[in-house]
Parts: C-alpha cells; sequence; structure tokens
C-alpha cells in the first residue's frame, strides 16, 4: 500500500485544506491519505480552536483515511524543529512515499536544490545570517537577505514554502525515500488577516470567528458548528504566572530564548499589557515570544526536543476512517508504538514516555482554557 502523507494542523479545517486533500490523492497516486496533525497547541504557540479529536474527525470526513499526532514538542516548535520532528515520525512508516505540503511556490526540484545547499550552508552565508542579525533582524529575515542571488527569494519570503524547504532539508538530512509534493496554495496567504469569497486563510477564519463574524462559506458543513474557541486571556495569564514562578535559569533552557531574552520575559510578566505587545520587535517574532512563553508552561526544553529527535517516539492515533481499519495494521509495520486504546502508552520507555507525558499535559492546560470537562475520543469515523 502507498500512503501520501500531509503534515497539518487544520486550525480550523477549511476549504483550502480539501482542496489540498483532493490535489493529493490525484497527484500522488497512492491508496491512502495519513494527515500528522498538531494536538491541542499549535505551531504559532497558541492553542487551537477545536480539540485534536474533533479536528481530526474534520479530517477523515473530508477524504484523510488516518490521523496520527505530532507530538507537542515538535507541534509548537521553529519551524527547522517542527519539520525536523515531523518527517521523522513519518519516516518510520514504511509505506509512505509522498509527502504533500501547500506551498506558494509548487517546485518539487526548487525545494530540494534549496535544501541541498542550506544543508551544506556556505561560510560567507552563515556570516553574513550572523551579521544581520547582529544588526536587529529575525533569523528569517536575515537568511532570506542572505540567500539573495544564490537561491530563488520566495523560498525564503513566503510561510508554507519555508515550511517546505525545512521538510525537503530533514528528508535529505534523514536519507529518507519520502517524496515532496508541492502543491499551489490557493486563496489567501498564511498570516491574511480578511476573509475571500470561499478560499481564506486559517488565520483569517480565526479572526472572524473572534469578531463574531459568519464564516460558514469557508469551510465545509461538518466543522461550522464545531469550533468552540478559547480565551485567549486565560493562556495570557498562565504564561505569565509560570514566568514569573521560574527562574531565569530555567527559562533560559527553552529553545529559541537567547540573549537575555528570558529577563525580558519576566520583566513583561508583570506589565499589563500582553507578552507579544511588550516584546515583539524586528528582532523577535510575536510568533517566537508565544512559543518560548507556552512551552515554558509545558516544562518543554530545548533538550527535550533535541532528545526526542534521536528516539522512536509512538503513532498516537485520532481518527481513522472505520471502512479502512486495516490501516492501523500498516502502521503497527512501523518502528514506533501505535497507540490506539489508552493502556497501550504502557509501552512507552525512556523519551518516547516524556514526550507523551508533555502531550497529556498539554491536554490538561488545554482543557482549563476552553472549560471542557470531557473530549469526544471515538477515533472510529463513519
Amino acid at each position: 500500500m502507498k500512503i501520501c502523507a500531509i503534515i497539518c494542523e487544520y486550525n480550523p479545517f477549511h476549504n483550502g485544506h480539501l482542496y489540498q486533500l483532493q490535489k493529493a490523492k490525484e497527484l500522488s497516486g497512492a491508496d491512502a491519505i495519513l494527515c500528522l496533525m498538531s494536538g491541542n497547541f499549535v505551531q504559532r504557540g497558541e492553542a487551537a480552536i477545536a480539540d485534536k479529536f474533533t479536528r481530526a474527525k474534520h479530517a477523515v470526513l473530508a477524504g484523510a483515511d488516518v490521523v496520527i499526532e505530532l507530538p507537542v514538542a515538535f507541534a509548537t516548535a521553529n519551524a527547522e524543529l517542527f519539520a525536523k520532528g515531523a518527517v521523522r515520525i513519518l519516516s518510520q512508516i514504511p509505506q509512505i512515499t509522498h509527502l504533500c505540503f501547500g506551498a506558494e511556490t509548487a517546485d518539487e526540484n526548487a525545494f530540494y536544490q534549496a535544501a541541498k545547499l542550506c544543508n551544506n550552508e556556505p561560510k560567507e552565508v552563515s556570516d553574513k545570517i550572523k551579521q544581520l542579525m547582529k544588526d536587529g533582524i529575525s533569523f528569517a529575515k536575515a537568511r532570506a537577505k542572505a540567500w539573495e542571488g544564490i537561491l530563488p527569494t520566495q523560498l525564503f519570503s513566503f510561510p508554507n514554502n519555508i515550511l517546505g524547504l525545512e521538510y525537503a532539508k530533514a528528508i535529505l538530512t534523514m536519507r529518507s525515500d519520502i517524496r515532496i509534493l508541492p502543491i499551489q496554495r490557493v486563496g489567501g496567504g498564511y498570516a491574511d488577516d480578511t476573509l475571500l469569497e470561499n478560499f481564506s486563510s486559517a488565520s483569517a477564519i480565526r479572526a472572524a470567528l473572534l469578531k463574531g463574524e459568519r464564516v460558514a462559506a469557508q469551510v465545509p458543513p461538518y466543522v461550522i458548528n464545531e469550533l468552540c474557541g478559547y480565551d485567549a486571556t486565560i493562556l495570557e495569564s498562565i504564561e505569565k504566572y509560570a514566568l514569573l514562578s521560574h527562574s531565569e535559569s530555567d527559562i533560559r533552557e527553552i529553545c529559541d530564548c537567547t540573549e537575555g531574552l528570558e529577563n525580558a520575559l519576566k520583566k513583561a510578566a508583570t506589565l499589563p499589557q500582553t507578552l507579544v505587545e511588550t516584546l515583539t520587535s524586528p528582532r523577535y517574532t510575536s510568533s517566537r515570544i508565544r512559543r518560548i512563553a507556552l512551552h515554558n508552561v509545558l516544562h518543554i526544553q530545548e533538550s527535550t526536543i533535541r532528545l526526542a529527535l534521536e528516539t522512536s517516539l509512538y503513532l498516537h492515533v485520532l481518527a481513522v476512517k472505520k471502512d479502512k481499519k486495516e490501516l492501523l495494521s500498516i502502521l503497527g509495520d512501523s518502528t514506533a508504538p501505535t497507540l490506539i486504546r489508552a493502556h497501550d502508552k504502557n509501552a512507552l520507555q525512556g523519551m518516547a514516555k516524556v514526550c507523551y507525558e508533555k502531550d497529556v499535559f498539554a491536554d490538561c492546560v488545554y482543557r482549563l482554557l476552553n472549560s471542557a470537562s470531557t473530549i469526544e475520543k471515538n477515533i472510529f469515523i463513519e
């Protein structure tokens, strides 16, 4: 059996995602679609607009065959570690032949060529990146500037391209046989916050929901009534409390918390403004600030992520199409254990156990945010 994988958040699942699923099936020629989806927290360092089981159900109703969870340690990391963690997990499933993703540039060869150069970064490029960052520019913008004239700038300038490049780099580094399948993104861009006719971005849909605007035209009908959202002020309060209660040395162990950011974060936690309002700058993006604050709450240190990248973790099944149960047996061929029933976690040891416990703790924090006492966990979807 050939399986095409999609790494996703579906926050929320919308018409653009439906288009991608359909194109992935068509272009890959795969027998099944597997989605590796972020859990209750996502890569921007925010809580998802609906819980992970609900979003996984939406994916299956849209045409995915099985959805497994991307552990929170990877799901809430920067683009490089997010991609490495996801590709590491997918590489443990022998039947996966393709990795499909939406991109602003749908050119497979361009991604591979750029990935090869980036994995062997010339010293002059590295030096230029360091110098530009010293001048107060964020890493992403410094890297894009440093590669100007060598590689296509659009690969470093658009969010989906940046993530696609990281997927290609990870695949080459791990010498995986998985083939990337970039699909031209349609509709609104990753960060667009304005609703379009029917292909708006997830960002625009979330922004509209917060304003009480109608978004029914942007999502499939089975999604619209299950977008619960959460109170962002509660997460902000939890993050500020965690910053105040943890020492500077502990906060310094968080990924991307460098150059004395731990001191700035602790000071910002005492102010009435949000952490993002206080600390976002040309050097430090809002997503970076949110990720650090969230990792501090969840006790995810950089060392945790690095060790997890060297470990065979687990395949936590969130949803599977009822008439495709045979996929569970295929997942059983993986080098990582498959988690379907509650007691399956008892087989986990070492870093796999540590990472799974982070997922469980993250779910507990998520329930605090949306006051959800119970979350539906029926993984078999009609």
